[in-house]
Parts: structure tokens; C-alpha cells; sequence
């Protein structure tokens, strides 16, 4: 069955190379919004559309270049529609000419485009899509470089000026560890005061280290030759990096209007390569032999890609430290890793996931130095109390001199399942008509702060 779905895309694929997209037929379900994606060169295309979308047509229009990309991205779809539970019933509309772009914008068949593919091109996908008057929900990065950047301001302006709505897709504010942790820092009684910290010291340290060779719903990730290219794809630095500067701007300063240009001050940053040999990257692609554009990384037969690095910058006056890793595979058992430390005058919360814990991630939080133990039990055991109306399954368990605040895996969503969330609170804002000014001043100052970043570490050398 797997072979002949197959066969049957690539033929939808050849007949509409040329052609308009066709119309589906509509559910009997009352829709507000149409999905058009563009360009799906990334899994996590694939990922929003994992669950059907409350207000969501079923019929979604693609637009996009022919190859195995767009094969992969439609077999997993069709993975989703043909499951035994909770199965989907996307209808795929799609079309496959050259150019896809001017006929998405010239067509108009949904309101709403998802683009997740080659960063390359992404952050000129999105300045046309909100200049055509569309919304753009984007998957991160969507700048990888100070020129993009500069690009991406200018589309918020525009999508201002066409009251539409531009968003990227940050799910790790959906962890629930992260969620109970931006309750627990905001609690002065138990938290304190922010530390402000030092650069030898800081006050936030989050790192997170990520694997090449992967499985993504259930099947092994098969990734296209170019997320090699750090000028398709980006280096780690501008990339995963989104993701844990989000979580400061979303922990550490919620709902609060951030303004890069005053409220940010940069003081360092380093970056240095994963090396992966000619057999990784046959088991990673399913191709043999290096592409010509990668040619300028290979170093004795090797593939160098400067998929890791570190940020130090001062926000509001504290200090932050980031750290991103990209190694080939994880240890058996084991996958993606997170792990954060943010320090309060009264006390430390750290979200730390290794072999200790099982490479699950767990929460702890214990009592700064100087601080009553028996007070600050106490009054952690009373916010804890309160945070069972929303967890009813949490618990506060001692370990040692720190508390690990348990959270049962029937609490846990897995990654893959906070893609869907992200698009409700989307489509939120959409039916509300409007979104909130900090969400905006979050992204332009995690953009900020990546782009620059890149600049100052190519600047300082790399190792």
C-alpha cells in the first residue's frame, strides 16, 4: 500500500505541474481558515497538520517545487489520514509548477501560509506572503543572518500595514515543566528577585543539544542534502538558539514589550562545527557522495557543519547564557536534550534531563543560600498546592537539599503534539483580530539576538 501511494503522488505530482490547484471537496464542518504551504521542505510542516485544527478547512493547498521533499512531506500526511486512531482526513491540493510562488499569491486559495523549508529563501517567502496580504504562520528560524533580519522588521511593519498576522512556531512554551517553572519564578514569596548575575555567572544558562539522525513520528528522518548547507539552513547558532531565548523573553519577562535595540546588550559569542563522515551523511540523505555546495565544508573526507555554538548577552540587565549542540545521533534509549538553570535571591530552578533522570526531564527547585529551608518548604509547598488546580497530578518530592517537582507522564505531551497548540493560540489571535504587541517585540528581539550573534562569533574566530 506504502508502494502505491507512491507511485499515485508522483503522478498527482507530474499533472499538476502546470495547472491551477483544484478545489477539493469542502467538509460539512462551518471553516474559517484555509492553510496554503508553501515549500514544505521540513518535517514540521507535516507536523502542524498531525491533528485535524478546530475552524480549519480539510482541503489544503500546496505549493511547491517537485522532488522528494514534497513526496515526503505528502506520504506523511497520508500517514496521518490512514491511521487506525484519531485519524486525520486532510485533502492535499497541490501544485507543482515553477513557479509556485507567484501562483500562490496570484490565487489566493487559503489566508493563511505555513512555511517550513530552506531558510534560505524563507524570510523572502514571508515579505512576499504578508505583501500580498496573507497570514504567515512560519516555522523557526525566520532569519539566519543580519541581512534577513533586517528583511524580517520590515515585514512585521507590512504585515501591520495589511492587518495581517506573521508568527513563528515556538512549542517549547508548551512543555509543562516550562509552564509550572514561569509560575514558579514570578512567586516572590518563594523565588525572590531575579539574580541579574555576571558574565563569568549568569543568571539564565539554557542549553540544548539536538541530533541529526533521528525519528520522527514513528520513521526514521530522511533530510534533504541543503540542512547541511549553513547557508540554507543556517548555523546553530540562529537555530535551535530561537527556541531558548524565547524561553527567557516567556519565563523571565511575560507579556512585557521588549525593545532590542534598548533593552539588549550582546557580550559574546562562539561557534564550532559537528564533524560527520561520508557514511552519516549516506544514512541521514540516502546520498552517496557530498553535493558540489558542500564540497567547501568537507576537511579530509569529512563533513565540517557549524551546527553549535554559544550566546552571552545582558537583558534588562541580566545576564543570560545560551548553548546549543548538534551531535550525529543520541545514546541508545536517549533523544534531543534540554537543560536550564535560573537563579532567584531566594531560589534556584533547574530543569536538568541526563541518564540520572532516565534522559527524562525533570524540575527542581531548591532554596538559595542564606534562605530558612523551613520557610521556603512551606512556602513551596503552598504553590505547589495551588498549581494542582491546573496539574491535579503534581507532586513535591525531596531530594537531598532541592525539591524535584513530579510530573507523571500522563501530564506530559511529547514534542510532536505541541505543534497543534501552537496553531490554536494562532488561530486565536486571528479570530480575535489582533496580537498581542510583546509576541511581536519577543520575535524581533530573539532575531536580534541570534543574527547578532552570528556576526560577533564569525568575528571572534572559531574553533
Amino acid at each position: 500500500m506504502k508502494t502505491n501511494f507512491l507511485i499515485v503522488t508522483l503522478i498527482v505530482l507530474l499533472s499538476c505541474a502546470c495547472q491551477p490547484a483544484r478545489k477539493s471537496p469542502e467538509s460539512k464542518s462551518s471553516t474559517n481558515h484555509r492553510l496554503m504551504v508553501l515549500a514544505p521542505g521540513h518535517f514540521h510542516a507535516d507536523l502542524l497538520q498531525k491533528n485535524m485544527l478546530p475552524g480549519v478547512s480539510d482541503s489544503v493547498f500546496v505549493y511547491a517545487p517537485e522532488g522528494f521533499e514534497l513526496t515526503q512531506y505528502i506520504n506523511r500526511i497520508e500517514s496521518y489520514n490512514q491511521r487506525e486512531t484519531d485519524p486525520t482526513s486532510w485533502k492535499e491540493v497541490l501544485y507543482t509548477g515553477s513557479d509556485y510562488l507567484q501562483q500562490m499569491i496570484a490565487q489566493k486559495k487559503g489566508d493563511i501560509v505555513v512555511i517550513a523549508g530552506n531558510n534560505q529563501n524563507k524570510t523572502d517567502y514571508i515579505v512576499q506572503s504578508v505583501k500580498a496580504g496573507l497570514n504567515v504562520l512560519a516555522d523557526k528560524p525566520m532569519a539566519i543572518n543580519g541581512k534577513q533580519f533586517e528583511l524580517l522588521a520590515n515585514a512585521f511593519e507590512e504585515a501591520n500595514r495589511n492587518g495581517v498576522m506573521l508568527y513563528d512556531i515556538m512549542t517549547e512554551r508548551f512543555d509543562v515543566l516550562n509552564e509550572i517553572e514561569r509560575v514558579i519564578i514570578h512567586d516572590k514569596k518563594l523565588f525572590g528577585e531575579m539574580e541579574q548575575g555576571s558574565k563569568e555567572k549568569p543568571a539564565v544558562e539554557l542549553e540544548s543539544v539536538h541530533h541529526f539522525f533521528k525519528t520522527v513520528s514513528g520513521k526514521t528522518l530522511i533530510r534533504s542534502p541543503w540542512y547541511y548547507d549553513v547557508e540554507q539552513q543556517g548555523e546553530g547558532i540562529v537555530d535551535v538558539t530561537t527556541h531558548l531565548i524565547d524561553i527567557v523573553n516567556w519565563k523571565c519577562f511575560p507579556e512585557t514589550v521588549l525593545s532590542y535595540q534598548k533593552d539588549v546588550e550582546m557580550v559574546s559569542a562562539t561557534r564550532f562545527p559537528t564533524v560527520l563522515t561520508q557514511e552519516q551523511f549516506f544514512r541521514s540523505t540516502q546520498l552517496n557522495q557530498f553535493p558540489p555546495y558542500l564540497e567547501k565544508y568537507v576537511k579530509d573526507s569529512k563533513l565540517n557543519v557549524y551546527s553549535n555554538g554559544t550566546i552571552q548577552y545582558k537583558i534588562k540587565g541580566i545576564n543570560v547564557a545560551i548553548r546549543v549542540v548538534w551531535n550525529y545521533e543520541a545514546p541508545q534509549g536517549s533523544g534531543d536534550t534540554f537543560s536550564s538553570t535560573i537563579k532567584g535571591t531566594k531560589a534556584l530552578c533547574q530543569i536538568v534531563q541526563d541518564q540520572k533522570q532516565g534522559s527524562v526531564t525533570q524540575l527542581y527547585v531548591s532554596p538559595a543560600e542564606g534562605v530558612n529551608v523551613s520557610d521556603f518548604e512551606l512556602h513551596l509547598a503552598n504553590r505547589v498546592k495551588d498549581l494542582q488546580n491546573a496539574y491535579p497530578s503534581l507532586t513535591m518530592v525531596k531530594e537531598g537539599d532541592r525539591y524535584r517537582l513530579d510530573v507523571p507522564a500522563s501530564m506530559r505531551d511529547g514534542h510532536e503534539e505541541h505543534f497543534s497548540k501552537v496553531a490554536k493560540q494562532y488561530f486565536g489571535f486571528l479570530q480575535k483580530g489582533s496580537m498581542p504587541e510583546w509576541e511581536t517585540s519577543y520575535m524581533l528581539t530573539k532575531y536580534y539576538i541570534t543574527t547578532s550573534a552570528l556576526e560577533m562569533a564569525k568575528k571572534s574566530g572559531t574553533r
